[in-house]
């Protein structure tokens, strides 16, 4: 196996496992959390976190994995290494499950959020549906990114088995 496919192919399991991880913790316990405490109160948490989350850390990761999953496939239709079959499939569940996914409708949820003020009736009435919205497509993002690392790395170990024989 090439080092350099080797590196994104790892690269694009780890930060797939990552962002699955933390949008479990979201799907999980976060938006549960939120979801107690008065709807002023979570709405600001959210805000704050829509926010934060704009960071070069988690950026890095998100839309790292993006490229180098992108990269993959490209390798894996040129090359046909193999695991072929598990890369591209790891790689698209990462891309459309995730990335997409988040840009079409997690962050027009987000957008929107920000734009009410907590303390609003109006605030009140779009947090209820948010929080069974965002976090159901939150779900599809955990199980796509938690499913394109599981891929990705029965596609390595496919790999070895290969170049071993």
């Amino acid at each position: 196996m090439e080092r350099i496919l080797f590196i994104l192919i790892l690269a694009s399991a780890l930060g797939s496992g990552l962002i699955g991880g933390v949008f479990f913790a979201f799907s999980t316990f976060v938006m549960q959390a939120l979801g107690r405490i008065p709807a002023a109160q979570g709405i600001a948490a959210m805000q704050s976190i829509n926010v934060v989350v704009l960071n070069p850390w988690f950026l890095g990761v998100f839309v790292g994995t993006a490229a180098s999953c992108t990269l993959v496939v490209i390798a894996a239709l040129m090359r046909q290494p193999a695991g072929t079959v598990l890369l591209i499939a790891g790689c698209v569940l990462y891309v459309a499950g995730t990335f997409l996914v988040t840009m079409m409708f997690n962050v027009p949820r987000n957008d929107a959020l920000m734009a009410v003020a907590p303390e609003s009736a109006e605030g009140a009435a779009y947090w209820s549906k948010y929080l069974v919205e965002w976090t159901f497509w939150n779900h599809v993002r955990t199980a796509a990114a938690t499913a394109g690392s599981a891929a990705l790395i029965l596609a390595l170990v496919q790999q070895a088995s290969a170049e071993s024989l």
